[in-house]
């Protein structure tokens, strides 16, 4: 990037630097005026006490779409691939009746059980500790990949103010670890609306004001179609296949899952999936600006910088500094949450009971953003989004324990560790020699065609599930049925 305009970086420190300290010291203030009693709580901090009433549970939960897989990775898969990148649409459509029907049952059973976790609500359910370590690691590594999607997503935007070698990737990982060990969950829960509005403002101002400049939409969509079709030929299965796996993938994560346990009820949450589909319609927007930044004539080096190029193109400085703070915004908000949620898996699952602490929670995340951000370094992805992917990929493979285990079949905690093995294998090995690519290329019989990886992993995974319970099922019915 050429040079550094005072006017871009000057109102994105401004609005970047202000969401950071007013989450960062919401945590001292609460303490303060509770007389040190908010900050000795270790439900507290990674769960806000689980107090969060509609308002705030939307705008968390809500936030966990908005990211800079939102902002940056799927426009820049839209800019490389066309039309194929808007799998990102159903994908949201599909997951919010999922959440309707199965999270208040979840968080039915985490109530009443006092869980924080889903390898809390598997080890009620299976009472076994092996399954439970497994489910707790499981969502450890994978939500690392989909932090360092949100590096890659503050990076990129230092890096399109003109920032040099490796400052962009430091301010990222600093802003980061400053934010989340300071605030807890408060501090995204806070600052959450204020992402929100910040990318409404400037969504909404970009899909006005760029197509003008191309001549309308009408025009837009024309020279798109010369540049990027729609959806290229043999598209259609991966693009079914991943909003299908993204989806079940979803609300597995521990951020997700700890945004959902945070509300304080299930009405809370069933208020939520009925008003979540709104940010879908932003969502397809955001997609938009792909298609935009070709017609713009956008030649970026590298896809992720697309959407941050074209807001400097189009925009004067001031502006186009507003709009990256907001992507940037976008990034450090669902980090915090998706590092505050591995946190509280290794806290509450893989330490003694003994050495639970707030603190203890604080280094665990700062060690889940260093694992991040080698995989920033060392993982060498052809699209940010493959990042979060391949988190969705290993995630999946909880699924038969977390959400199988709610039906009223005998499953067995062995069986459920033996598709977790065979599913980890297959889907890690797939991704492994695809180059991290989410799509394996099939042949059965007169089909064939590239589907999601995470899909096959997870049929493997049920098959053997399914397999093991024929064979020997459970004695016992499992528990925390709720």
């Amino acid at each position: 990037m050429s040079g550094v305009n005072p006017w871009a970086l000057g109102v994105f420190i401004f609005f970047f630097a202000t969401t950071i300290v007013i989450g960062s010291f919401i945590q001292p203030i609460r303490k303060l005026l509770s007389r040190g009693k908010a900050a000795q709580s270790g439900e507290d901090w990674g769960l806000g006490g689980r107090q969060f009433g509609p308002w705030v549970t939307w705008f968390l939960v809500g936030g966990d779409f908005y990211t800079a897989y939102t902002v940056i990775a799927v426009p820049a898969l839209v800019y490389a691939a066309g039309g194929y990148g808007f799998f990102a649409l159903p994908y949201t459509i599909i997951v919010y009746p999922f959440i309707f029907l199965v999270m208040p049952k979840l968080w039915h059973i985490a109530h009443k059980g006092g869980h924080t976790t889903a390898a809390d609500i598997v080890r009620a359910r299976f009472n076994n500790r092996t399954l439970e370590i497994v489910v707790a690691i499981t969502g450890l590594v994978a939500v690392m990949p989909y932090i360092a999607l949100q590096l890659i997503g503050i990076r990129t935007v230092v890096q399109a103010l003109g920032l040099p070698g490796d400052i962009p990737l430091v301010i990222a990982f600093l802003s980061l670890a400053a934010y989340t060990w300071l605030g807890g969950l408060h501090a995204p829960a806070l600052t959450a609306f204020i992402k929100d509005i910040m990318i409404y403002i400037a969504v909404l101002v970009a899909v006005t004001v760029i197509p003008l400049h191309m001549g309308g939409y009408s025009a837009l969509f024309a020279s798109a179609d010369h540049t990027q079709p729609v959806l290229k030929a043999g598209m259609g299965l991966p693009y079914s296949t991943l909003a299908l796996s993204s989806a079940l993938a979803a609300f597995l994560y521990p951020h997700t899952l700890t945004g959902i346990l945070a509300a304080r009820s299930a009405d809370t949450i069933k208020q939520n999936a009925v008003f979540l589909p709104i940010y879908t319609i932003v969502l397809g927007l955001i997609a938009m600006l792909g298609f935009m930044a070709h017609v713009a004539g956008v030649n970026a080096s590298s896809t992720s910088l697309v959407v941050p190029m074209l807001f400097q193109k189009v925009f004067p400085a001031w502006f186009s500094g507003f709009c990256l703070a907001a992507i940037a915004v976008g990034a450090l908000v669902p980090a915090a949450v998706m590092a505050i949620g591995a946190a509280n898996l290794v806290t509450h699952n893989l330490l003694p009971a003994s050495k639970r602490s707030v603190n203890a929670s604080r280094y665990t995340a700062l060690a889940v953003k260093v694992g991040a951000l080698l995989c920033v370094l060392f993982l060498n992805a052809q699209f940010a989004i493959d990042f979060q992917l391949l988190g969705g990929v290993i995630i999946l493979q909880t699924f038969p324990a977390l959400i199988l285990g709610l039906l009223r079949i005998r499953f067995s905690a062995a069986a459920m560790l033996a598709g977790w093995a065979v599913g980890t294998v297959v889907g890690v090995g797939l991704c492994w020699l695809d180059g991290l690519k989410p799509i394996h290329p099939i042949a059965l019989g007169p089909f064939s065609g590239n589907v999601s990886t995470g899909l096959i992993s997870l049929f493997v995974n049920i098959a053997v599930v399914s397999l093991i319970t024929l064979v020997k099922p459970s004695p016992h019915k499992n528990t925390a049925q709720g």
